[in-house]
């Protein structure tokens, strides 16, 4: 038998040495910033005062509670769909099936937990597990990695990822060699990629809010912002889950560490760091300042949706009145690529949009600490690197269309800067 032929895409994030060393690297970041936001400094480039003891970090508590919401949303995840969605055409031209109910398991989520609220669930509680919580999160998404990559071991060459199938195992397995890593119908990247961290950032914002109004008596103003603001994006996300399918993680990347990291650690325990901060290190926020960071998080949260409400609503249907009359560039593949509306203004506009909604959610923790933007520079930099392999993809699949694109549409992400 013939060994499986290796792919030929190059290798990125410095190659196995620099997958081995994220992996080092992300869980101690994470760490590092967890200790940060509850110390007296909070200070983003300085070693914490003190470094936890290890008993600080293991809890079998913890771990339980980790793998009890991974069975929940798993639970929630089977209950009968909405609407099943078909995926984008794969290798042996199939297509796979989706389904579409991550919303209906926010809010059965908020039911149950509202339940267990007015039964007595300590959730302010949580705030004080974090530390232990996010290591048994990152036990967790080893060892789903480690699965994974065995499992790999024995799926059809054809269902392999192309990036994640270069013969080294060390950055195979942070990258992920399957793609559609699947037990029957239960996609594993689908659900991680929305349900568990998704949901799990907002449990945690709300765990952090119940223990600031217990502190203090009431949640503060700018507490409230952080969770009304993340919690609309969360919602965004799950009521518009059907456009996942048409991502990069999705499409292309294979499911590793990588994506098991950060989905199940990265995305709960770090973009709930402005809640984090201000539970112990409150700011004061006056109502015109409020209202201001308010307007700001609209205009972000407008262009964001708009752009990705009207690419998704083109992918689909062409001919919608809504789309219709906007202008095109023909590919060789029979595509389209849209030059006008928001994606004639520049070539990401949705990301210009996140990236004002990172703002206004970091400006409620005031202007005296880096560590509350943390999100924001770490967001600049993933879109950044995810425009540029977009924009390589894209020059690969259209070719001289894109050449044309990028020539009508200079700007990449911010209109007459970059």
């Amino acid at each position: 038998m013939a060994p499986p032929q290796r792919s030929r895409v190059p290798l990125e994030f410095g190659g196995p040495l620099g997958a081995a060393a994220l992996m080092l690297l992300l869980p101690a970041t994470l760490v590092h910033l967890l200790l940060a936001a509850r110390s007296a400094p909070a200070h983003l480039l300085a070693p914490p005062p003190a470094l936890p003891a290890p008993g600080a970090l293991w809890s079998p508590w913890a771990l339980q509670l980790c793998l009890g919401w991974l069975g929940l949303q798993v639970a929630l995840y089977l209950l009968p769909a909405r609407k099943v969605a078909e995926g984008l055409q794969l290798k042996d031209k199939s297509r796979l099936l989706y389904p579409i109910n991550g919303f209906q398991a926010l809010v059965l989520t908020a039911l149950l937990l509202g339940l267990g609220l007015w039964a007595g669930l300590p959730l302010d509680a949580l705030a004080d597990m974090l530390l232990p919580l996010a290591f048994a999160a990152t036990l967790t998404a080893f060892v789903v990695s480690i699965l994974l990559f065995v499992k790999s071991l024995m799926a059809h060459p054809s269902a392999l990822a192309p990036g994640g199938n270069s013969g080294n195992p060390v950055y195979d397995f942070f990258l992920g060699r399957e793609l559609n890593p699947r037990i029957i119908s239960f996609d594993i990247k689908y659900f991680c990629e929305l349900r568990p961290g998704l949901l799990g950032w907002v449990l945690i914002n709300l765990a952090l809010l119940m223990q600031e109004a217990k502190l203090r008596g009431s949640p503060s103003l700018a507490m409230c912002l952080v969770n009304g603001f993340q919690l609309l994006y969360v919602g965004d996300a799950l009521w518009h889950e059907e456009a996942i399918l048409t991502t990069m993680d999705i499409m292309h990347d294979g499911f590793g560490f990588m994506l098991a990291f950060g989905n199940l650690v990265w995305v709960p325990f770090t973009y709930s760091l402005q809640a984090q901060f201000l539970l112990h290190h409150p700011q004061p926020l006056g109502l015109p300042l409020a209202a201001g960071i308010c307007l700001l998080n609209a205009v972000g949260y407008y262009i964001f949706r708009g752009a990705n409400s009207q690419k998704n609503t083109f992918r689909k249907n062409p001919s919608d009145p809504s789309v219709a009359g906007l202008e095109t560039i023909p590919t060789a593949t029979g595509q389209q690529l849209l030059v006008s509306g928001w994606w004639g203004v520049v070539r990401h506009p949705n990301y210009l949009g996140d990236i004002i909604m990172a703002l206004a959610w970091s400006l409620p923790c005031g202007v005296t600490h880096l560590l509350p933007y943390f999100y924001l520079l770490y967001f600049i930099a993933l879109l950044l690197h995810r425009e540029a392999r977009d924009e390589l993809q894209c020059l690969q699949k259209y070719g001289l269309a894109w050449q044309e694109y990028c020539q009508r549409v200079p700007y990449r992400i911010v209109p007459y800067v970059y």
